[in-house]
C-alpha cells in the first residue's frame, strides 16, 4: 500500500515539483545515464505510513539510459527513517548498488551463495579471502589494460600458476 502511495505522490507532476531534487549524468563506453532523485519529508497524506515506524521521508530515483540509439527508463522508490536530501538519496542508492555488485561478483565467480560451510568464523574468513582475490584480479585488469573478463583472468591463473604471482604483484601499489 505504501509503495502505491509513494508512486502516486511522485508521479503527480505538481507534487513532484515541490520535492527536493538532484540529478547526476554519466557517460561510459557509449552509454549515457541520467539519474534524477526526488525526496520529501511531507508524508502526512500517505495512508500506508503507519506500518513503518519512524518513517521520516520518501523518495524516488528516475533512471534514464541511452545506448546505441535505444532508450530505457526506470523508477525506483525509497523510504527512510532519516530525512534525506535528494543528493544524499542518490549517494546512498549508488552505495547500495556497489554492495550488490560486489555480492553478485562473489556469487558468480566463487559460488558464494552455494557455500555450505556452517562455521560462521570460517565463512567470514573465506568471504574476506574471496574479496581480496577479486580486488587483486580487478586491480590487475585495470593496471594491465586487459580486455579479458574477470572470469577468464581467474581461469588463466588457475590453469597456469606461473601467471598468478605476476598478477598479484601487478595488483600492488
Amino acid at each position: 500500500m505504501l509503495k502505491k502511495d509513494i508512486e502516486e505522490y511522485v508521479q503527480d507532476d505538481r507534487l513532484r515539483k515541490s520535492m527536493d531534487s538532484a540529478q547526476t549524468r554519466e557517460k561510459n563506453g557509449g552509454r549515457s545515464e541520467k539519474r534524477s532523485a526526488f525526496v520529501t519529508g511531507e508524508i502526512d497524506r500517505l495512508l500506508g505510513k503507519s506500518q513503518w515506524k519512524n518513517l521520516a521521508c520518501i523518495g524516488a530515483i528516475h533512471t534514464q539510459n541511452g545506448y546505441k540509439g535505444k532508450a530505457s527508463s526506470e523508477w525506483r522508490y525509497y523510504i527512510s527513517s532519516r530525512k534525506l536530501t535528494a543528493e544524499e538519496l542518490l549517494k546512498h542508492a549508488r552505495m547500495e548498488w556497489s554492495v550488490e555488485s560486489m555480492h553478485w561478483l562473489l556469487d558468480v565467480h566463487f559460488g558464494e551463495d552455494f557455500c555450505r560451510i556452517e562455521d560462521e568464523g570460517v565463512h567470514q574468513v573465506l568471504n574476506v579471502v574471496r574479496k581480496i582475490a577479486l580486488n587483486c584480479v580487478k586491480a590487475h585488469k585495470q593496471k594491465s589494460g586487459s580486455m579479458l573478463p574477470l572470469s577468464k583472468i581467474m581461469f588463466s591463473c588457475l590453469m597456469d600458476c606461473r601467471k598468478l604471482l605476476p598478477m598479484l604483484l601487478l595488483g600492488q601499489n
